[in-house]
């Protein structure tokens, strides 16, 4: 059995924060505040499933370069603390949450829980091919509004795009940051991403360029549902948040790297979802 303390540190489960407010933010916003209490807990046990299995696949396929890297080498299914046999188990587990919870939704969810499997197997590859590879995490992490929207509705709505939009940028954005610590180490081995691609000053600008756009995004998807000043509030807080992130870090000083990548990027969707609400029903 795997211990639960091994178990929280593989799959990184605070990183849940990032995407679960933004599926509870397409769940308000399709259905005006109102989403049916057996939604809201299909999509919450959705979450955690597509989660937890896209992180620890990406332990599993990224355990050798893993344990090459001096800052991931330390990782429990490097060290044989969690073994690969456990990790499938929880993949296979965490997998079966997640489309059990789509079909409880609604047929187009699970139908397109299929499209997110996809997605979530497949983005663990991209860094050997491109340096888009921050965007196919940002791809994989939009589906979260979006899937909130369509289990709340059962149907497409072109209406979330901006929203799905928002994420996908927001979170290539923050995955570039994240990237930086790494770039000697991804030049050595062949891997991709803007910073080795671009250099780090130069991904730094296209990491701006995507949290404006990001913004952007959230402006035009405010505008379609008709918000009013609580939701402008909220958005000046949230881009005021990326403002600093994107201030306390550059290419000759990572010292505040994890602050600007955990805590405030789990701050943006917490506080968007807040204002959101609030706006909704004042």
């Amino acid at each position: 059995m795997i211990d639960a303390r091994l178990f929280v540190e593989l799959v990184r489960f605070e990183h849940t924060l990032f995407a679960l407010p933004f599926a509870y933010l397409g769940l308000i916003a399709a259905t005006g505040g109102r989403p049916q209490a057996g939604t809201f807990v299909w999509v919450t046990l959705a979450m955690v499933g597509a989660r937890t299995a896209a992180m620890t696949m990406n332990r599993i396929f990224d355990r050798g370069i893993d344990a090459r890297n001096p800052r991931t080498k330390d990782r429990p299914l490097v060290t044989g603390q969690v073994s690969l046999e456990q990790a499938w188990i929880v993949t296979a587990a965490s997998g079966g949450l997640f489309l059990l919870s789509a079909w409880m939704l609604n047929p187009l969810c699970f139908r397109l829980a299929f499209v997110a499997v996809a997605l979530i197997s497949g983005y663990h590859f991209m860094k050997r091919f491109t340096w888009l590879c921050h965007f196919g995490l940002g791809l994989a992490l939009s589906s979260a509004p979006l899937g909130g929207w369509i289990a709340a509705t059962g149907r497409w709505d072109w209406k979330a795009a901006p929203l799905g939009a928002a994420v996908l940028l927001w979170v290539a954005g923050f995955d570039i940051l994240y990237s930086l610590q790494d770039v000697e180490f991804d030049r050595k081995e062949g891997l991709r991403s803007v910073p080795v691609r671009f250099g780090e000053r130069k991904a730094l600008v296209i990491m701006r360029a995507c949290h404006i756009a990001s913004v952007a995004s959230l402006a035009i998807f405010g505008l379609i549902q008709g918000y009013g000043w609580v939701y402008w509030i909220g958005m000046g807080v949230c881009g005021g948040l990326l403002v600093l992130e994107n201030n306390i870090v550059n290419e000759n000083d990572l010292r505040h790297l994890q602050t600007a990548f955990f805590t405030i990027n789990s701050w943006f969707g917490i506080l968007l979802l807040i204002f959101t609400f609030l706006e909704i029903f004042r």
